[in-house]
């Protein structure tokens, strides 16, 4: 059996007759949930991290190498997305262009991203929650408000937000979609308030020296806030319950990528020109330097704008979560009962409870922090090979029917994988020896378990009559 075995278009698109999702988002709707997803820990938490450690005032160009190596990888994402009307997102892209292996690669690298990167964010929401509350004179009890490793006994606050939000992913698309522009909303709202307030306050002082860690440190900042632009590639998964995916969804793909990327290089500018950079290294930089020029009632409005920011993020990452794993147990890659699709709803609930169900224990009873480098580079992996595919449809199939058209696609395939490459060459060795025992596993998965199951293997009968 060929490790490289390929789906057609044709079949996929086939494959979710009498299973596919609800056509229900359009492409506002698609845009909101790429901000859902981008605009969150990166801008709230890690865009001070980055500048305390690693590159200063310098974190805006931080934003802009990394939001370059989005955008290459963005038109690539757009051109698949509008060939490949699926879900999936990255694991089918390959899938059709590269065959079966790439693909299970890719699935094993965003099942790592969206697990791991959900578990970090409910058990950040949970801190920012358990903050909020102690502000305002409301204290709950260690016991359920730590996991076991902090003296506690479950994270009840983690439980409990990724219960509630499985729950709204089990209702439907179009419930989600509604919780998340109105969350949205209020978090735009938040970062105008703090931009509005904390500007007049800027000192260019703070912005000298402007590059205290050489270029080597923007190269590894931007490879930490890497993990702020996650999310954009989620719109790319919802492209079955797209309305007009041809042109919903690069809209959705580019639009989110240039909303957030002004908004980044915004915030980044005013937080180190307000306060000295090195000061930045808390988990609530945005919220600590409005308190430090005076602007507590600022500082607690941006606080609730966090809580709404992380809560955006867990809920598109849990989304992008369990349609990766939908697409994977169509094709036989996890068992196929999973696939059910529920049918009042018309979404897999099945998959969202037990994707819920992981991620609730794992950010319930494990001391998890936000591993930003590991979900970096799963990411990254997927953006290579993502781009890598376009150039590869373009040789193999040149006449297929491409909605949207990657411009100068000689430039911005290589520039794609190059500008990822660098990126991944920045991220700590740890990060790389982390994953590649995760991709251990996933080959020990592959060969014992999916190859034999997959929808491309051929059949007992298919082989005795070939024989």
């Amino acid at each position: 059996m060929s490790l490289f075995r390929k789906k057609s278009i044709a079949d996929l698109v086939r494959g979710t007759k009498g299973d596919g999702l609800r056509k229900t988002l359009g492409a506002t709707d698609l845009v909101l949930l790429g901000i859902g997803c981008i605009i969150g820990t990166g801008i709230f938490v890690l865009t001070g991290v980055a500048a305390a450690k690693y590159a200063g005032p310098g974190i805006m160009l931080s934003f802009v190498l990394s939001g370059l190596a989005c955008a290459f990888a963005a038109l690539a994402y757009s051109e698949l997305s509008s060939m490949v009307p699926v879900t999936g997102s990255a694991y089918t892209f390959t899938y059709v262009s590269m065959g079966e292996i790439v693909a299970f690669v890719v699935g094993w690298a965003l099942i790592c991203e969206y697990t791991i990167g959900s578990a970090a964010v409910a058990a950040g929401w949970s801190g920012y929650m358990v903050g909020l509350l102690k502000s305002v004179g409301i204290t709950l009890p260690q016991a359920w408000t730590a996991v076991p490793a902090d003296g506690g006994i479950l994270n009840v606050p983690a439980v409990l937000i990724t219960a509630f939000l499985s729950y709204l992913l089990m209702l439907g698309t179009r419930e989600s979609a509604n919780l998340n522009k109105i969350l949205v909303a209020i978090k735009l709202a938040c970062i105008a308030i703090f931009l509005f307030l904390a500007t007049p306050h800027i000192n260019p002082v703070n912005w000298q020296p402007f590059l205290p860690y050489g270029w080597s440190g923007v190269s590894a900042g931007a490879a930490i806030v890497f993990f702020a632009y996650i999310g954009f590639d989620t719109v790319s998964t919802a492209v079955e319950e797209c309305k007009n995916p041809n042109r919903d969804i690069p809209v959705g793909i580019v639009g989110s990528l240039i909303v957030c990327t002004i908004l980044y290089i915004a915030v980044a500018a005013v937080l180190t020109g307000v306060v000295p950079y090195s000061s930045l290294n808390n988990s609530e930089p945005v919220a600590y330097a409005l308190r430090a020029i005076g602007m507590n009632f600022g500082s607690a409005l941006v606080a609730i704008g966090a809580i709404c920011g992380i809560t955006t993020v867990l809920l598109v990452f849990m989304y992008g979560q369990t349609r990766i794993f939908l697409a994977m147990a169509r094709d036989g890659m996890i068992p196929q009962s999973l696939v059910k699709i529920h049918p009042k709803y018309g979404t897999p609930h099945l998959i969202t409870m037990v994707a819920g169900g992981v991620v609730a224990i794992l950010s319930g009873l494990l001391p998890i922090n936000i591993i930003a480098e590991l979900c970096n580079m799963g990411t990254l992996v997927a953006f290579i090979l993502v781009a890598a595919g376009v150039g590869v449809l373009r040789r193999t199939q040149p006449d297929a029917v491409r909605p949207f058209r990657c411009p100068a696609v000689g430039i911005v395939v290589p520039m794609a994988v190059l500008l990822c490459g660098y990126l991944i060459a920045n991220l700590p060795i740890e990060t790389m020896e982390f994953f590649a025992a995760w991709y251990v596993i996933g080959m020990i998965v592959y060969f014992s378990y999916s190859r034999k199951n997959s929808a491309m293997a051929p059949k007992s009968t298919d082989i005795s009559q070939k024989g």
